[in-house]
């Protein structure tokens, strides 16, 4: 069949390999040519620990301790307030207990197959070594912190992943790396990197093109006419909608019910320097920061800001980030390039992926929130199996639109 996708992240572009290897004839039209979209400037953590979704109880006995201005990562800015109000009694409902539970079986379904994914995905890419699978660890450095969270980490369902004490060496290892005490560090195996996310968009592409792919830079216009979808100016017959942040405009043109909101994270990145090469990455809990050793540079990652897409970055998430990395006595330093991307979340903290129920020929797959980069291989699986109207390897009626109302 003939398909366009629209989106180039990496949502679209695993949805676009698994199509053109099953002999699809696909195009991706996408217009952000210099990769400054959330897929290209995450922390590179294939997240297979991360089952509960964050809409939970957990979130919400601890949202009010961990706001920017108290020193945490949660802002809601007033500037931003007609973008998250209407958001939070969705969230709301989504953390009570008995929807959190059916929301962490139904993300816990798609994690399961999230690694095994991203080793099929980086094989076809022609790139394996772009794959590491050998866990991430978290550090605390307050101990009545680390006794908490162990506690949480250890009671809770981390599907795939395994939980495991660090050794001696191992701590030694680390603290020779970070400036202050650590109190405790958690290893965790089963979880995965990408090394070199600039490296992973090329390989992508490139092994897309070889199966007859083909990628437009331009913006896409998604039309629906006689209960059929189409991107003006490229004839089709399946259209599947993967645009991060832009795809609630695009679906909500198609009739649907999308409260999609712009959760925007920030990095700083600066050249590795003495930082270890295979170092898998560290998650500073105390502070809500992941660092990242990627192919020649460092990169501290943290904030869940809700706000337009759009809207100018805070400086001030900048300067903390920097703030952090000097306190910790981390070996990596300025110049810093700054980055802010706006992930794709719904309410309950899971993802849309399905066919529309208004419009036959229109798939979607948007909405990953932190785990986009975790999920697209496994999501662009699911893409192919709609399409070609097989019975995915997952139940997705907790992924379909349909919940948020037609």
């Amino acid at each position: 069949m003939r398909v366009n996708i629209i989106g180039g992240g990496i949502v679209g572009l695993c949805s676009g390999m698994a199509l053109a290897e099953a002999g699809h004839r696909v195009t991706i039209i996408d217009d952000d040519a210099d990769r400054r979209a959330a897929s290209w400037g995450n922390a590179g953590h294939i997240a297979t620990e991360q089952v509960a979704p964050l809409a939970s109880p957990a979130s919400l006995r601890t949202a009010f301790r961990r706001p920017f201005a108290a020193g945490g990562p949660l802002d809601l800015p007033l500037s931003g307030v007609r973008h998250w109000l209407g958001f939070l009694p969705r969230f709301l409902a989504a953390a009570r207990p008995a929807a959190f539970r059916s929301g962490s079986a139904a993300l816990g379904s798609l994690l399961d197959g999230a690694l095994p994914a991203w080793q099929h995905m980086a094989a076809l890419a022609g790139k394996p070594m772009l794959l590491r699978a050998d866990g991430h660890y978290i550090l605390w450095e307050n101990a009545a912190i680390a006794r908490a969270g162990s506690a949480a980490w250890h009671a809770a369902d981390i599907g795939t992943a395994s939980l495991h004490t660090v050794e001696a060496a191992e701590m030694a290892r680390l603290a020779s790396l970070v400036g202050v005490p650590i109190a405790d560090a958690l290893r965790f195996q089963g979880s995965g990197q990408i090394t070199d996310l600039g490296a992973l968009a090329d390989a992508l592409e490139d092994a897309f093109r070889a199966r007859g792919g083909t990628i437009e830079r331009s913006s896409a216009r998604l039309a629906v006419d006689g209960g059929r979808a189409r991107v003006e100016g490229h004839d089709a017959d399946i259209v599947v909608v993967a645009a991060g942040v832009r795809s609630r405009a695009l679906m909500e043109q198609a009739g649907h019910v999308v409260p999609l909101i712009a959760e925007r994270g920030y990095h700083i990145r600066a050249a590795a320097g003495e930082w270890p090469a295979g170092l898998p990455p560290l998650v500073f809990e105390d502070r809500a920061m992941i660092v990242t050793r990627f192919a020649d540079t460092v990169q501290a990652a943290s904030f869940v800001e809700f706000h337009s897409p759009g809207a100018p970055p805070d400086p001030r998430k900048w300067d903390r980030l920097e703030r952090h990395v000097r306190e910790l006595g981390l070996p990596f330093a300025p110049p810093f390039t700054r980055w802010m991307g706006a992930r794709p979340t719904l309410p309950d903290y899971l993802p849309a992926i399905g066919r529309s129920r208004r419009i036959g020929n229109l798939v979607y797959a948007f909405g990953h929130q932190h785990l986009g980069l975790t999920l697209a291989a496994v999501t662009g699986d699911l893409v192919r199996a709609l399409i070609e109207r097989e019975r995915p390897m997952v139940d997705l009626a907790p992924f379909d639109l349909a919940r948020f109302g037609e």
